[in-house]
């Protein structure tokens, strides 16, 4: 595996993972310690934060350029956030089950190709890890009600677009 590939799995996740701090910001400044799931999207959003201190630690010690949309990304994951937060509970809790099936299935490509390629021990391992997080918030929103909430199959349809768009102009900029 080519180390322009690598930089750009690296890339791609740190923007990720920034991202996913912010749509939590962004539905907390809405909801929040009284949001009926407050206490779990804070805990979501820990692990996201940690997630992100590490591929941000991971950018500077390997040197890789992160994504030029970083302000972009911040403003549209705050505003993805709070606009679900202010759809209700049930829509935040869907923007969070429709985010995390696009992480786990991007996650779980990048790893193939780790794995395929045996490239990378170190990150094949952060992904991992991380994936497991991702699929246990997927989980957690879906027991929470992600399914009630107003329009779900469209709601969660265009979330899961958007990540695909967001994961593939990543890697290019």
């Amino acid at each position: 595996m080519e180390k322009a590939e690598l930089h750009r799995m690296i890339r791609v996740d740190q923007a990720g993972e920034f991202g996913a701090t912010r749509i939590y910001e962004g539905q907390l400044a809405v909801m929040g310690d009284r949001g009926p799931h407050s206490a779990e999207i804070r805990h979501m959003a820990e692990q996201e934060r940690e997630h992100r201190e590490k591929f941000d630690a991971l950018l500077v010690k390997r040197g890789v350029r992160p994504t030029a949309l970083h302000p972009f990304w911040s403003a549209a994951g705050y505003v993805l956030g709070a606009g679900t937060a202010l759809l209700g509970p049930e829509a935040a809790m869907a923007c969070t089950a429709a985010v995390e099936t696009e992480i786990d299935k991007h996650y779980s490509e990048q790893l193939d190709k780790l794995a395929e390629s045996g490239a990378d021990p170190e990150l094949a391992e952060m992904i991992e890890a991380f994936r497991e997080d991702e699929r246990e918030h997927r989980d957690a929103a879906l027991a929470n009600g992600a399914e009630r909430a107003p329009a779900y199959p469209l709601l969660a349809g265009a979330i899961r677009l958007g990540c695909r768009i967001a994961i593939k102009v990543s890697e290019r900029l």
